[in-house]
């Protein structure tokens, strides 16, 4: 489940940023205007802007970025994809033992800044924001910010055992990194991130002081003041794209604060060396993909001043394919359909075809249609929320985490995006233990199922899942929400089969069988695997194979 992140912007500073490039900022123009760029305005006012940012738009979460992007589309000031980059002397060394606990390393230095505390402010905002959006709560990705003058080059990364201590941000004394886990604020939050290592990476100076904790904390020597001009930057993670981007925005913000960026010679845990690059991505989509969609025929000049407006530039047309330049930070740029929706956005809805199919449709019911329906009655009259989750998920999320072994061949990703989307899933649980896992702040009972497909042997199957987190309940309970179920289905033989696997408790699981096939699993959820999803309540579920059903149950309709 995606929650939209909002932010509140001053409109003065906004207002200075635009008037600095020689615009005038036209407030009303703005709130009329910018929801087309993937925001909802809540405020926009002489004082304010509050605006909630779709959640494929995480180059948009600071003022700075967002006048970035504001330029060329409201006030059609030339588009910068590039991002200005001078080589730097500083270098960071990375020790090979980070590979297995925390892979990805990053840095870049920032000078000649002038810093009030309204900018360290919209800077901590923003670095929160991308903690939230780009870096999932600091999983994928988290970002240290820091004075450089306090700080002695080159930097190195290592591991180090839990009883190793520092000054932690906000502290006055020193403290191990197990009290840091178990006391800190920060640590207590985010500890979870660095369950069952033994050792924890440090970033260190040349006097061995202590930089950065990642992805928890910073050293309080590194704080940035209003007397801080030089920045040095560190991003960490388990996931590159999301590290790179989170980066460039944290430079783009200081950039357009007068700051110049430097590159930092970064040794991996593999040796290869790592410097921010700031060129933008060249794209490419089909033309005829594009203008079928669209419903129009655009000349180059259309398609140049369509993609200037968002930012990037159009680099002609070869072989049937349109180039276009993209900046690096554009994280949401993944498919040659987002550039299609770049292109209709800076051309305008209004102008777009409105065509409608010039030959009849005919629509071919589903042999599982009834059955289906039935299902999602049984279910929704059970009490439970009917969801969507994507196809896509990972080997620990599908397998490992589910004590589940994989049906068949895996289908995989050829070039993943991200650790967490590197398979089509088999199934359906997971995606219900991580919307849980976003609403355990939510009161229980919470209740949610899906109908859904998942790639086995490479081919599509059908099957529903449903999850229970409520305070009260067991496995006679779920045996009646099953009872329920098989009693709407209309199946009258039917039976439970002690089993030992999966993500159940062991004792207080089940296959279901029906007419004498096995159609599924239910069982109460294993306290063990629910941590594992940071989920700490008792819960039940089921998975189900729909196609199964079907063989063994009479459809009443025909």
């Amino acid at each position: 489940m995606n929650i939209m992140p909002t932010i509140s912007i001053d409109q003065n500073v906004l207002r200075s940023l635009i008037e600095n490039r020689g615009r005038v900022h036209d407030i009303a123009d703005m709130a009329e205007r910018l929801p087309l760029i993937g925001c909802d305005i809540d405020t926009c006012n002489d004082e304010v802007l509050d605006v909630e940012i779709f959640p494929d738009r995480p180059d948009l979460l600071s003022c700075e970025t967002l006048f970035h992007s504001v330029m060329p589309f409201l006030h059609n000031a030339p588009p910068m994809p590039h991002l200005a980059i001078r080589p730097g002397t500083i270098s960071m060394t990375v020790d090979s033992e980070l590979e297995k606990i925390r892979p990805v390393i990053l840095g870049a230095v920032v000078r000649g800044l002038e810093v009030d505390e309204g900018t360290i402010k919209r800077l901590m905002e923003h670095q929160e924001k991308l903690h939230f959006s780009l870096g999932r709560r600091r999983k994928r990705s988290s970002i240290g910010v820091h004075d450089l003058s306090k700080l002695s080059p080159p930097f190195k990364v290592v591991a180090v055992p839990r009883s190793h201590t520092f000054i932690p941000l906000a502290m006055d004394e020193e403290m191990s990194i197990d009290q840091i886990l178990a006391e800190h604020p920060k640590g207590v939050d985010y500890a979870h991130l660095l369950e069952g290592m033994e050792k924890v990476p440090i970033i260190l100076d040349s006097n061995q002081e202590v930089l950065s904790f990642p992805p928890i904390i910073n050293g309080d020597h590194t704080t940035v003041s209003t007397e801080t001009r030089d920045i040095f930057i560190d991003v960490t993670g388990w996931d590159l794209r999301a590290c790179e981007s989170s980066l460039m925005l944290i430079c783009l913000q200081l950039s357009a604060l007068g700051g110049k960026v430097e590159s930092v010679r970064v040794s991996g845990h593999d040796g290869k060396e790592w410097r921010i690059d700031g060129t933008p991505i060249e794209h490419k989509v089909e033309r005829n993909m594009m203008e079928s969609i669209l419903g129009n025929q655009f000349s180059d000049e259309e398609i140049d001043n369509a993609i200037k407006r968002m930012g990037g530039t159009y680099d002609g047309e070869k072989d049937g394919f349109l180039y276009i330049s993209m900046p690096r930070w554009r994280f949401d740029i993944l498919h040659p359909i987002d550039l299609v929706e770049e292109i209709a956005i800076g051309h305008g809805y209004d102008d777009l075809a409105h065509d409608v199919p010039k030959a009849p449709l005919t629509a071919i019911a589903r042999s599982d249609n009834n059955l289906r329906r039935r299902i999602r009655e049984a279910l929704q009259g059970l009490g439970l929320i009917q969801i969507q989750s994507l196809t896509l998920s990972n080997d620990n999320d599908q397998f490992k985490s589910l004590r589940w072994k994989p049906e068949g061949k895996i289908t995989r990703m050829t070039n993943p995006i991200t650790t967490e989307h590197t398979i089509l899933r088999q199934n359906i649980l997971p995606g219900l233990f991580r919307l849980l896992a976003a609403n355990r702040h939510h009161d229980l009972p919470q209740g949610v199922y899906e109908l859904g497909t998942v790639v086995i042997d490479h081919n599509n199957q059908d099957r529903f899942a449903f999850l229970m987190a409520e305070k009260s309940g067991g496995f006679a309970t779920l045996r009646g929400r099953i009872q329920a179920l098989m009693r709407d289905l209309g199946a009258t033989n039917w039976s439970l089969q002690p089993i030992e696997d999966g993500p159940w408790l062991s004792g207080r699981s089940a296959s279901i069988i029906v007419e004498g096939k096995v159609v599924g699993q239910c069982g109460e959820v294993d306290p063990k695997v629910s941590q594992l999803f940071e989920l700490s309540v008792p819960m039940s579920g089921a998975q189900i194979n729909i196609s199964a059903l079907q063989e063994v149950l009479i459809d009443p309709v025909h």
